[in-house]
């Protein structure tokens, strides 16, 4: 009996796979205008700033009319190796230290001590907001205010507040320069933060707690499970996967903090509130550019080493598409198969072989 070569040939041709479609030139073609006002606002700068980090601006006097003329200079790595050759030592919160390394500290700092007690109040907001009660729209609106008035706004309310004869101090019955250059305006920049951005991850964790069926904790209450057993065993396993998300984003966006610190503590000699972009804004008004890219690309591989570990350890799911993850896991079956058939034909292989030599 015959076989057609061609006919073979087609069925031994792999299956198309079910979840392409054929829509990949209509999502391409509905993305690219997104995509290209991406790369003119985003990745255009991103890529003049690599530039800039590796050139620096001398001047050079003209003999005949005396006058300075700029022009750029290809430095390398000069601009990124100045930030350890030629520390500049400040007095902060971490004693006798280099600028950039007390500025280093306090963009850490700031992120985990922020996110931490932004995570704990938002999930308190998250629970309250999801009771059942009466005015529980007006509670919403009023927990959500703070997240949607601007920075800046929140940033001068929050000057006036911890000026000498400020509210704060009249609250606390205590006399305490919170604005000037010390620990308590750390202690400040943290509470305008939390103040503010609490809500956002409150928001998310909203969210995720109206998918979490009601029958769950009803039969958790039949089996004689307390309302701390639930939160422990419930809600947080199952609201996992869009708080972490929630604080991812609140770590990325606290590590690039500039705004709410510098409208508060309000500028340059604040130490003890400098941040890496800060530290960056300055050196480019002192038209420093090279030096200030090279600030910025440091913090940015600095957020790109914290995401990557997000959502390596923590399994932030940031796209999360269902379809994706079925491609992806389908992906990997294939690579588990091709590599078990791999492994069985290298072991038929050396069995015949074994089996040659022996006859």
């Amino acid at each position: 009996m015959s076989t057609d070569p061609q006919r073979s040939g087609r069925s031994s041709r792999p299956k198309k796979n079910l979840l392409s479609d054929g829509q990949g030139v209509l999502a391409g073609a509905l993305l690219s205008p997104t995509m290209v006002v991406i790369f003119v606002i985003v990745g255009i700068p991103i890529l003049l700033s690599l530039r800039e980090a590796f050139f620096r601006i001398d001047e050079i006097k003209d003999p005949n009319t005396g006058k300075y003329t700029k022009y750029e200079m290809f430095s390398g790595l000069d601009n990124f190796t100045r930030v350890v050759l030629q520390p500049q030592i400040v007095n902060a919160n971490y004693g006798a230290v280099d600028r950039f390394t007390n500025a280093f500290l306090n963009t850490t700092f700031f992120t985990v001590v922020c996110v931490a007690i932004e995570t704990v109040l938002g999930v308190a907001m998250a629970l309250i907001m999801a009771k059942a009660f009466r005015g529980r729209g007006f509670v919403r609106a009023g927990i959500l205010i703070p997240w949607a008035i601007p920075t800046i706004v929140s940033a001068l309310m929050w000057k006036l507040i911890f000026d000498e004869a400020g509210v704060m101090n009249k609250v606390i019955g205590q006399h305490i320069l919170w604005i000037a250059d010390g620990p308590p305006l750390f202690w400040a920049v943290v509470i305008a933060d939390v103040w503010k951005t609490a809500p956002f991850i409150g928001l998310l964790t909203l969210a995720g707690l109206q998918t979490i069926p009601a029958d769950v904790y009803e039969a958790a209450k039949v089996d004689g499970a307390s309302t701390w057993q639930s939160f422990w065993q419930i809600t947080l396993p199952m609201v996992k996967p869009t708080l972490v998300v929630a604080v991812l984003f609140r770590t990325l966006d606290t590590m690039r903090m500039f705004d709410l610190p510098m409208g508060l503590a309000g500028g340059l000699g604040k130490y003890s509130a400098e941040t890496v972009s800060m530290l960056g804004y300055f050196e480019a008004t002192r038209t420093n550019y090279g030096g200030a890219a090279a600030y910025a690309i440091i913090l940015f591989l600095y957020i790109v080493l914290i995401a990557f570990l997000f959502v390596k350890f923590l399994g932030a799911d940031v796209i999360g598409d269902d379809e994706v993850k079925a491609v992806r896991a389908q992906r990997k079956r294939q690579r588990e198969l091709r590599r078990s058939a791999g492994n069985t034909g290298s072991r038929g292989a050396r069995t015949t072989i074994t089996s040659g030599d022996a006859a």
